[in-house]
């Protein structure tokens, strides 16, 4: 981290079910770079980059936190930030709404 802030009311949104004054910047950092770089605008993550070095965020982006991850949003961090993520890693790190047993799906429709 760079330097003592708090996170701006703008930068809310992609934390939209925390209440921005209760989160750290250090202690929530994990979460803070996640969701900014998933939810987040050019202003938001220039705001990111402005408070976290690229180190953190590299290590954040490295270590995928399970089920946070848009894909789309993974492969273009890790094509910029130029690291490589495990696979398996990589899949458990994606939000995904559809079941992950297909086998215990039914076809409800006739």
């Amino acid at each position: 981290m760079k330097n003592k802030q708090k996170i701006p009311n703008f930068v809310a949104p992609c934390l939209w079910s925390y209440n921005i004054k209760d989160l750290d910047l250090k202690e929530d950092k994990e979460l803070i770079i996640t969701q900014v770089l998933n939810y987040g605008d050019e202003k938001r993550i220039k705001w990111l980059y402005s408070v976290y070095t690229e180190d953190d965020i590299k290590e954040i982006v490295s270590h995928p936190r399970r089920g946070l991850w848009f894909e789309k949003v993974l492969n273009v961090w890790e094509l910029m930030l130029g690291i490589r993520i495990p696979k398996k890693v990589k899949q458990k790190a994606l939000f995904r709404i559809e079941p992950q047993f297909p086998h215990l799906q039914h076809n409800f429709s006739r």
